[in-house]
C-alpha cells in the first residue's frame, strides 16, 4: 500500500508519499507520472491539504443494507446520489463550521471515499478498478434538518455544500482491497460507527461504472460511498474521527 498526501511546505503546494512520520516528496502528476525528488521532509514540517483536487465530490445516500433495513428503505434499483462541490472540501485536522444561516442539527457520515485516477466515462464494471486510483477517508457533514425544511424542493446540495462540510483524507491510499475494510467514527473519543464495507448495496466498481454512465468522473474526483448505522449530531466543540485501517484517521473539529 502506498498513501499518497498532498501539503503545504514553505508556502509551496506539494505531494509526495507518506511512511510513518516522513513525508518523500514527490514532483511531476500524482495520476500520471509521479516522480521521487529523492528528499523527505516531517510530517510535522507541513501543513495538510486534502489528498486531491477534486472538481466534485459524489454522495451515495442509501447504500448500505443494514440502514435500509432499520430506517424502512426500499433497496434502490441504482445507485442514489449528490454532488458536493470544491468550495466544501477541507484536510484533516482543519475545523468544520457551522454556517450562520443555519440553527439546526450538523451531523456526521463516516464513509469510505473512492479516489478517481483517470477520466472515466460509461465505463464497464469490470473495467471500473482501472479508474480507481485508491481510497481516503470522508466525513459527509450535513445540515439534517435543511433537506426536507421545504416539503416542495428537498434541499440535499445546500445540506450538504457549506463551506468546511467536506472533510477528506489523511491520505489517498492506494494497493487497497476494499471489500475488507470497516469503517469507524468516534465522537469525541467514543465510538459511533463501526460498519462493514461489505454491506454496501453498491460496491466500488459498480458505484465507478454507474456514475460514470452519467458524468464524466475526472482524476482526483472522490465519490463518497454513504454511511450506514450510527449517525448522530455534533456539537459545537466536538472531535470527530473517521477511522479506515489500512488507510488512517480523518480528523476534525466542529467550531
Amino acid at each position: 500500500m502506498t498513501h499518497w498526501i498532498r501539503f503545504l511546505h514553505e508556502r509551496d503546494e506539494r505531494f509526495g508519499v507518506l511512511e510513518g512520520e516522513n513525508i518523500e516528496l514527490f514532483q511531476g502528476d500524482m495520476f500520471e507520472d509521479p516522480r521521487s525528488t529523492g528528499h523527505t521532509v516531517g510530517l510535522e514540517e507541513v501543513s495538510l491539504l486534502p489528498p486531491t483536487r477534486p472538481t466534485k465530490m459524489v454522495g451515495l445516500w442509501n447504500n448500505f443494507h443494514a440502514a435500509a433495513a432499520k430506517n424502512g428503505w426500499a433497496v434502490p434499483e441504482e445507485p442514489l446520489y449528490f454532488i458536493k462541490p470544491p468550495s466544501c472540501f477541507l484536510a484533516s485536522g482543519g475545523t468544520i463550521r457551522r454556517p450562520p444561516s443555519y440553527a439546526g442539527r450538523v451531523v456526521y457520515e463516516g464513509e469510505l471515499g473512492i479516489v478517481i485516477g483517470r477520466t472515466c466515462t460509461s465505463v464497464s464494471e469490470e473495467q471500473a478498478d482501472e479508474y480507481i486510483f485508491g481510497y481516503t477517508c470522508i466525513n459527509d457533514v450535513t445540515a439534517l434538518q435543511l433537506i426536507s425544511q421545504d416539503p416542495a424542493f428537498p434541499q440535499w446540495t445546500r445540506a450538504k455544500s457549506f463551506d468546511t462540510f467536506g472533510p477528506f483524507g489523511p491520505v489517498a491510499t492506494t494497493g487497497l482491497d476494499p471489500s475488507g475494510l470497516t469503517v469507524k467514527t468516534l465522537l469525541n473519543g467514543r465510538e459511533r460507527q463501526n460498519y462493514p464495507v461489505s454491506d454496501m448495496i453498491f460496491p466500488p466498481a459498480a458505484l465507478v461504472s454507474r456514475i460514470s454512465r452519467d458524468m464524466s468522473l475526472c482524476p482526483g474526483d472522490v465519490i463518497a460511498c454513504g454511511t450506514s448505522l450510527g449517525v448522530l449530531p455534533m456539537k459545537p466543540g466536538s472531535t470527530v474521527e473517521v477511522v479506515i485501517e489500512g488507510i488512517g484517521t480523518l480528523k476534525n473539529t466542529l467550531e
